[in-house]
């Protein structure tokens, strides 16, 4: 800990157990990839950011994986007055679950994301303008090879472990499964081995939500502009999936706005539900590209284990890592029982595994938000020296 740490007032950005300011890198890949569907793109750009220090050995590497909406920033802040730090920063940081004076923590945004990564919204170096829909199809797969060049680039030679939920827990897997010798644990939770059809449709409906705006124009539309509607909608109802029906009745219940009037009968805001929602979907289009949610939404359907591997005891054969997969009792968008059948068949598989449910009735959003559960159950898988296989719950 530096002395600009250890003497800061607490709820500073440099306040004991932050990360404190840190800067966005970009790692441009000059040679040409080819994604799964066999388009190839000249090159790439990740945007990434590091946390703490990679060892001497170089194997205290810890990858954290973005669900859908993420980015990069999952922890610290980036200027001195900015209040508002990483999407995963109560997880990452000196003395937390994942302890920056002991790993060597790398996040970024995924390929085919709009945050600095290459993706539609990327300028197409043949054309001079956005690629649009024109970019390569992308899949789980195509992001976990990507990330792992970088890890490359930045000397990783062993990750200690990877650790995403959502989806980041979907490309935690793949990096055991297709990197097995170079992953040691993998920590997936509130996640699936595939998309189930409620989720596809949960998926279709945001897009058709964008696609069917006129200002969406076959993905053709200029920097700030396109399906602004189309895509806050689409934010709108994905963000009903990520919560429960406890916790929204909580927070809200039938409470009406202070400038409804009585039982007016107009359709602007008279709940205060409807207001959140409609500031979760204006806030989304100011920092999330329409093509992008296209392209990753159907990366998400397209993800299937079993169905690319043969079965998931297949899937899990390669793998040589020790794993935990956390599923919780409130999420309907992954719920507990898609979580155990991961670890099942890892079990199966002859893997070592473990299964931990916790109880929650906040929704799949569970694995972002405080829990001191949580906290002692990664720091306990990642800190220990072994694992053994068992299944047990909080």
């Amino acid at each position: 800990m530096t002395d600009s740490e250890e003497n800061a007032p607490v709820g500073s950005p440099f306040a004991a157990g932050e990360v404190g300011v840190v800067t966005p890198r970009d790692f441009v890949c000059p040679r040409p990839f080819t994604f799964k569907s066999g388009q190839v793109l000249p090159g790439f750009t990740l945007r990434y950011e590091t946390y703490g220090e990679l060892s001497a050995t170089r194997d205290n590497a810890i990858l954290i994986c973005h669900a859908l909406s993420g980015d990069h920033h999952c922890a610290g802040v980036h200027s001195a007055d900015d209040r508002k730090p990483g999407w995963w920063n109560n997880l990452i940081g000196p003395g937390k679950a994942v302890d920056t004076r002991r790993f060597f923590v790398v996040c970024a945004n995924v390929l085919g994301g709009c945050v600095g990564s290459s993706g539609p919204s990327s300028l197409n170096p043949e054309t001079g303008q956005a690629y649009g829909i024109s970019f390569p199809f992308v899949t789980m797969l195509d992001m976990v090879r990507a990330q792992k060049l970088l890890l490359d680039h930045l000397g990783v030679t062993t990750l200690h472990g990877v650790i995403g939920g959502s989806m980041g827990g979907m490309q935690a897997m793949l990096f055991a499964i297709e990197f097995p010798g170079y992953t040691r644990r993998v920590l997936a939770m509130a996640t699936t081995a595939r998309e189930s059809a409620q989720a596809i449709a949960f998926n279709e409906v945001g897009r058709q939500a964008i696609m069917q705006d006129p200002d969406w124009n076959q993905g053709n539309y200029g920097k700030g502009a396109g399906p602004r509607v189309g895509l806050a909608i689409a934010r709108m109802m994905a963000h009903i999936t990520y919560v429960s029906d406890a916790s929204m009745d909580r927070k809200f219940g039938r409470r009406k706005k202070t400038t409804a009037n009585g039982e007016s009968y107009t359709f602007d805001v008279q709940f205060e539900v409807e207001g959140y929602l409609r500031h979760q979907g204006q806030a989304f289009i100011n920092r999330f590209d329409a093509n992008s949610y296209l392209y990753i939404t159907r990366a998400l359907d397209q993800f299937d284990l079993a169905h690319a591997y043969g079965s998931l005891e297949s899937a899990f054969a390669p793998v040589q890592a020790e794993s935990l997969i956390v599923g919780f009792t409130s999420d309907w968008l992954f719920p507990p029982e898609q979580n155990r059948q991961i670890a099942l068949a890892m079990l199966r598989a002859g893997k070592r595994a473990s299964y931990a449910e916790l109880a929650t009735d906040l929704g799949h959003d569970s694995f972002l938000l405080e829990s001191e559960e949580l906290y002692a159950l990664i720091r306990a898988f990642l800190e220990r020296s072994h694992i053994v296989a068992v299944d047990f719950s909080i």
